[in-house]
């Protein structure tokens, strides 16, 4: 099936997202299909304590939906950027390493979901995706249904002909520099259940 730049960003009807959501949780993945990003921005808040520590991917959907922003209150949450971002890049990089890659919640999107169920998400350094496949302890992706697509080659598609050009102008505009598809992360199955949850929102969010 070939899709159009308008269907990447259309959302998903209602029995197909139903049929993805049991997908993803035949996969040890939970799932919770909230209407829009107001609502997953509650979703969040209720699974993640007061106080707990919270590293977040780059994500339009997390900035979209305001739950970035509550993720660096320090009133609320112990998130790992506040501490990263006065280490120094030359002398304290190991330590950035290994705070970043394990964080006790993890948060973030992805950019594609197969029909059956497996989640793909793309990365120009990989910053985010070993822990989302394995050192958080636990994964929080918000997902518009929007990102839900017939198989992995049509997420591929999405992914370099949808969501990278518009990555890359964003770069450009902050950095005067392009960037580029670096790592792929495709999520067949979890391990550990109850590690990862998948909150899909009805509504389009994200890119």
């Amino acid at each position: 099936m070939t899709y159009t730049q308008q269907e990447f960003a259309s959302p998903s009807s209602e029995k197909l997202l139903q049929q993805v959501s049991e997908r993803i949780r035949e996969r040890n993945i939970n799932v919770l299909i909230v209407n829009n990003g107001k609502e997953a921005r509650q979703a969040v808040l209720e699974l993640i304590p007061q106080g707990s520590e919270v590293h977040s991917a780059k994500s339009k959907t997390l900035q979209d939906s305001g739950i970035f922003d509550t993720l660096m209150d320090p009133n609320q949450y112990n998130a790992l950027r506040h501490q990263t971002m006065k280490m120094d890049r030359k002398t304290q990089m190991r330590e950035i390493r290994k705070l970043t890659a394990a964080p006790d919640y993890m948060l973030g999107s992805v950019q594609a979901i197969t029909e059956d169920g497996i989640l793909v998400d793309a990365s120009a350094t990989g910053s985010q995706l070993a822990a989302y496949a394995s050192t958080a302890g636990k994964v929080i992706l918000v997902v518009g249904s929007q990102k839900i697509v017939p198989d992995i080659e049509t997420a591929l598609r999405r992914i370099r002909e949808y969501v990278l050009p518009w990555e890359d102008a964003q770069v450009r505009k902050a950095i005067n520099m392009g960037t580029y598809v670096g790592k792929i992360l495709i999520i067949e199955r979890e391990w550990v259940s109850d590690r990862t949850i998948v909150i899909l929102v009805r509504e389009p969010i994200g890119i």
